[in-house]
């Protein structure tokens, strides 16, 4: 099922695109959330209380997903990139309220994580370099613009438009997007429902085996450690600025250098990936984000700014075992249904982070110096090690995808 090269180059910056699109407004809620705070006078208790809230419709993320294999891969990046796109300008001209903005957020925060972008590469890409590949797609979502449009528009125009950036984001992937084709293996498979060689499906009803049952709980576990340890990051801007007492040019030319970590972090993973494998991969990423959050809780003030962007390099090492391997490890009819049931049950994350946080927050001490904070975040990425070391997942390696259907 080989594609031009051309066209796969093509297909890995289109992907990347929306990959960087999704971190854009994934990460930018780490930025403006001090100005979130304050615009609607809310406490970090109560914003983390109304998050989980209000991110409860992430919960049936499976409904979004499933369309890869109901409508096709490249219609359904369409829905997504609306998703993102329209919440974001709206939220620049209609969030005069904190709950105004907390349904426009929520609208935008249940296209994230989708990972459907990761899906037309892996069914395209040879076997021999699937992971190095998808680390190139990686490192192109990571391309730090968050920091860099919050140097150059919040003081001129209001936080507000560090969504209103993402809008036009949208606009120039769209273009991209109307010469995007659908897969050949996703073809393969319509054209083999219409001749009865293949059952039609709905989420994966009626065609799901054993064995999709246990990879969609392996993925979901890493998915929830990882999505929990996302909501603790969100506290990094209030941590070095409100409690430490950076300033916000200082924060920002930090969390820059780590957007930039970021990409080597990927692209070092994607590499990994096909040189010692995936577990191998999610072991060295999961372990060094959980020394280097603890590190952030015991070490003296001078050190945070050396330590945030080492936190960023191993919490983005980490999920490139999510963004590789779990698109791979299912079969195509069902893989966007099975990567977004994984998704799903991996999504109680969304609430309960926020909860436990909120309740962090209420220990005596806690809104004014945040110890221990951290340390409680090493839990998250210790439980995906130890699941992950005690289920042993197939290995999928330079492997075929029909071959690892096959032998999973």
């Amino acid at each position: 099922m080989s594609i031009a090269r051309g066209y796969l180059m093509y297909l890995v910056v289109l992907m990347g695109l929306i990959g960087l699109l999704d971190w854009y407004l994934s990460t930018n809620i780490v930025i403006v959330l001090p100005s979130v705070l304050k615009e609607y006078s809310i406490s970090k208790s109560t914003y983390s209380f109304w998050d989980a809230i209000y991110l409860i419709p992430t919960l049936f993320i499976f409904l979004l997903n499933g369309l890869n294999d109901i409508i096709g891969r490249k219609l359904s990046l369409l829905i997504l990139l609306l998703m993102m796109g329209l919440p974001s300008i709206m939220i620049v001209f209609l969030a005069s309220s904190f709950h105004l903005f907390m349904i426009l957020y929520a609208i935008i925060s249940y296209a994230l994580v989708s990972n459907m972008w990761t899906i037309p590469v892996e069914e395209e890409a040879p076997a021999e370099e699937r992971g190095k590949l998808m680390g190139i797609v990686y490192g192109i979502s990571l391309i730090p613009l968050a920091p860099l449009v919050y140097l150059l528009l919040p003081d001129r125009f209001g936080w507000k438009w560090m969504y209103g950036f993402a809008f036009f984001l949208t606009i120039s992937i769209l273009v991209m997007w109307i010469f995007m084709k659908e897969t050949k293996r996703y073809e393969k498979i319509s054209e083999e429902r219409k001749m009865g060689k293949k059952k039609r499906h709905f989420y994966g009803y009626g065609v799901m085996k054993r064995k999709d049952l246990k990879y969609i709980a392996i993925g979901s576990i890493v998915w929830f450690c990882w999505l929990a340890s996302s909501f603790h990051l969100k506290y990094a801007g209030v941590f070095l600025m409100d409690i430490h007492h950076y300033s916000k040019e200082t924060f920002g030319m930090v969390f820059l250098i780590s957007q930039f970590l970021c990409i080597t972090s990927a692209f070092l993973a994607g590499w990994l990936m096909d040189a010692i494998g995936r577990r191998k991969t999610l072991y060295l990423g999961s372990l060094g984000f959980a020394m280097s959050v603890i590190l952030v809780d015991f070490s003296p003030r001078e050190f945070l700014l050396f330590l945030t962007p080492l936190v960023y390099f191993f919490f983005m090492f980490w999920y490139a075992w999510i963004v590789v391997y779990l698109p791979e490890i299912f079969p195509t009819e069902i893989r966007g249904t099975c990567v977004g049931w994984a998704s799903t049950i991996g999504r109680p994350a969304y609430v309960i982070a926020p909860l436990i946080i909120s309740l962090i927050f209420t220990l005596p001490k806690m809104e004014v110096t945040m110890k221990g904070f951290w340390t409680f975040t090493a839990i998250y990425p210790l439980v995906s090690l130890l699941s992950i070391a005690l289920l042993k997942p197939y290995e999928t390696a330079k492997k075929e995808l029909e071959e690892i259907e096959a032998k999973r």
